[in-house]
């Protein structure tokens, strides 16, 4: 199929972008990679008035590292996160997430700002970045405003951007000393969406208790979430199999499925147990 007729716009700085967005407001879509927006565009499932494409704005790319921060610019490809050396030492989870995500010519193209703002609950970078606790940077003509992903996401292909809104960066703080990270998933086929998954961030101090869990699961909701009894259930506690098995129960309990409910759940404690003993394992060699 073919798009509905729109009107289209390449503004080449922020100013102009944000300009055309509070013009428009909900009769606009901002076009970046466009691996999410086009497929909508061809089937009509969105039908936007006015396309505003970013991909020409100065400064809304790029990967930078400061003060043990890790910056990224929304326009950021996915391919760039995976190539990334400071990415691979510091972050490596979110390498290991972009590689499950699709594959290499979507990655390619697919920007991360792109992928946050789409909100697919089966994602993976929406889903890290919620365990590594990002901050998302979103400017408009009213100014700005800094959220945590818990503030962002709000359900199924929603979030908190407000139609005038531009994501404009991603702020992913350093990891303690003594962290483990870990991503798994279960596609059909490699690249395919995720019928399940979990992402893991296990800080582990002496002697091998656990100071620290973020555990977020994928496919298992309308939106990224942090599984909380799981994560406290783990805390100064043994960082061992009894403990990591528990805590994945915990977490699968918190599953939301229309269908299924039962697999979901029983495949959801499965991979969070696996993430779970991966990034346990991950942090022990690192202290």
């Amino acid at each position: 199929m073919k798009p509905a007729p729109f009107e289209y716009d390449a503004p080449t700085k922020l100013e102009e972008a944000l300009a055309l967005l509070a013009r428009h407001g909900e009769d606009a879509k901002v076009l970046a990679g466009g691996q999410s927006l086009v497929p909508l565009l061809n089937f009509r499932l969105a039908r936007p008035a006015r396309l505003i494409d970013v991909n020409r704005v100065a400064g809304l790319g790029g990967l930078r590292r400061r003060d043990g921060v890790l910056r990224i610019g929304a326009l950021t490809r996915a391919a760039a996160l995976e190539r990334s050396r400071v990415v691979s030492l510091h972050w490596p989870l979110l390498r290991e997430a972009v590689r499950l995500s699709g594959h290499p010519q979507i990655r390619s193209r697919g920007t991360v700002g792109g992928s946050v703002a789409h909100a697919d609950p089966a994602s993976e970078l929406p889903a890290v970045l919620t365990a590594l606790e990002a901050r998302f940077h979103l400017h408009s003509m009213r100014g700005t405003r800094t959220l945590r992903a818990e503030e962002l996401f709000l359900g199924f292909l929603s979030t908190a951007l407000e139609p005038d809104e531009l994501l404009v960066e991603i702020e992913v703080p350093p990891l303690p000393p003594c962290t483990g990270t870990a991503i798994v998933e279960h596609a059909r086929t490699h690249g395919d969406f995720a019928v399940g998954g979990a992402a893991a961030v296990l800080t582990i101090g002496p002697p091998g208790r656990c100071e620290r869990a973020a555990i977020v699961l994928l496919a298992a909701g309308p939106a990224p979430r942090r599984a909380a009894a799981a994560e406290a259930s783990l805390e100064g506690r043994p960082a061992n199999a009894k403990n990591l098995r528990e805590a994945a129960g915990l977490a699968a309990a918190e599953v939301e499925a229309p269908f299924d409910r039962e697999f979901r759940r029983a495949l959801a404690c499965e991979l969070a147990e696996r993430a779970l003993t991966k990034a346990a394992a991950r942090a022990k060699e690192a202290a």
